[in-house]
């Protein structure tokens, strides 16, 4: 189920005041299309996508989930290739944001490396959202803040992915991305883990309180700055709910990463809580993201 369809399911279970402040956010007027860098050329070489299962996790007990790997053409056996994961993987990977012609239209142009993209659902089963319930392991997975995603990535799934595709060791060549809470998870993975990635990307992250996220831009500022570079995106109509506001949150990350002096941009749409926008700007977005790599 992707995410529009994991929110609208919990619709019946939100309190009252938030159910017409979801559907505005989700139904908001989109004035964004793919460009030519989303869509396939003819004379630019495909890469190739196949479909997997992790069917075990040690991180996620009982749970299972579906993923994705592109290999783009330029990639050589045995040579270690740069890596993006994408979390709500099936969203990237599919014609919302058209991420493998992307791939393949910018490591063509030499605006980013030949890098393997990583596409993974969250797992299931799981309890849903706090408050407002559904299911699903997602918001367990996501907007928690501790290491927790990291390792997974680290220990259960990154290491079936090595088992097909040689992958760089270098965290400067390691990049992640997500949307909504898988936002804000791209951003917690980087934060514990800026050993093993240093490019982030959220698209409408949630830095709100949903499992503690609002608490990332005091962590920010009380902290020493890391070696991240982290793009932010939301809407001028995102989210404004219960556990929070997605657009004072995301410049409110913003705000405390230029108080640190990160690398980083923050670009605000006038969409809602969608990948519309983002997936519109994502070329742009990563020959910013691997500009000098």
């Amino acid at each position: 189920m992707d995410l529009d369809a994991q929110l609208r399911a919990v619709t019946p279970g939100i309190p009252g005041r938030d159910v017409p402040r979801f559907a505005a956010s989700l139904t908001c007027p989109e004035p964004y299309v793919l460009g030519p860098d989303s869509q396939p050329r003819e004379d630019v070489l495909r890469g190739t996508v196949t479909a997997h299962r992790l069917e075990h996790s040690r991180v996620y007990p009982g749970t299972s989930r579906d993923y994705w790997i592109y290999v783009p053409a330029q990639c050589r056996p045995g040579a270690p290739a740069a890596l993006m994961v994408f979390q709500d993987g099936a969203r990237y990977v599919g014609a919302d944001a058209n991420v493998p012609f992307v791939f393949d239209n910018l490591i063509a142009a030499g605006a980013m490396p030949p890098t393997i993209g990583v596409f993974v659902e969250p797992g299931q089963p799981g309890p849903g959202l706090p408050v407002y319930g559904g299911a699903g392991n997602r918001s367990v997975e996501y907007d928690t803040v501790d290491p927790s995603y990291a390792r997974f990535l680290l220990e259960d799934l990154l290491p079936a992915v090595a088992q097909r595709q040689s992958l760089s060791d270098d965290p400067e060549r390691r990049a992640i991305c997500g949307l909504s809470s898988g936002g804000i998870c791209a951003f917690t993975v980087a934060w514990h883990r800026p050993d093993a990635f240093r490019k982030v990307v959220c698209h409408c992250g949630s830095f709100v309180d949903i499992r503690g996220g609002d608490a990332y831009p005091s962590m920010v500022r009380r902290h020493e700055a890391k070696p991240l570079r982290v793009f932010l995106q939301t809407g001028r109509h995102d989210l404004d709910i219960q556990f929070g506001g997605w657009l004072e949150a995301n410049r409110s990350m913003a705000a405390a990463l230029a108080y640190r002096g990160y690398d980083h941009r923050l670009v605000i749409g006038e969409g809602g809580h969608s990948l519309a926008h983002g997936a519109s700007i994502l070329p742009e977005t990563l020959r910013w993201l691997w500009r000098d790599a």
